[in-house]
């Protein structure tokens, strides 16, 4: 009797910790997805893209229709439109024609570029350790402490 309430107690603990870490992760998620979108959105408006609030019930329910987060080209009187809709962080959609859609692409490749240098210079960095002088030496038994767990 005690072992099946015991077993109980441990599923209902093993759901509720399943749970946090669960709700832990979308968190995250949502966080980094809501970082990317205000990049994405500093980029735009560096680019020329006008930005417009849904700022009644039914432009937030419009907005919603449209595709989030990504920039999707729309035609309206025969000139093209590049939309970028934000539901959820801004709740708000920007826009744009041909050129500041032009100057958002190379402002993006800019700043790939950047984060790729700045990537490169960090693990340039990591070769410049003087691994002797550090105190872990890199003889034929490895990296010393690191191989039996000592830090």
């Amino acid at each position: 009797m005690m072992n099946t309430q015991t077993n109980i107690s441990m599923s209902r603990l093993s759901r509720v910790f399943c749970a946090l870490v669960l709700g832990g992760l979308l968190f995250s998620c949502a966080m980094m997805e809501a970082g990317q979108a205000k990049d994405t959105e500093q980029l735009l408006t560096e680019a020329g893209f006008k930005m417009k609030l849904a700022d009644t019930p039914a432009k937030m329910a419009h907005l919603k229709t449209l595709t989030q987060h990504k920039l999707v080209s729309h035609q309206k009187d025969g000139v093209v439109y590049y939309i970028y809709a934000d539901a959820t962080t801004c709740q708000c959609f920007y826009w744009g024609k041909n050129q500041s859609y032009r100057s958002f692409l190379q402002l993006q490749e800019q700043q790939n570029i950047a984060n790729e240098d700045r990537m490169t210079a960090e693990m340039n960095e990591q070769e410049f350790i003087d691994w002797n002088t550090m105190g872990y030496g890199m003889g034929g038994d490895g990296m010393g402490g690191f191989e039996m767990g000592f830090y």
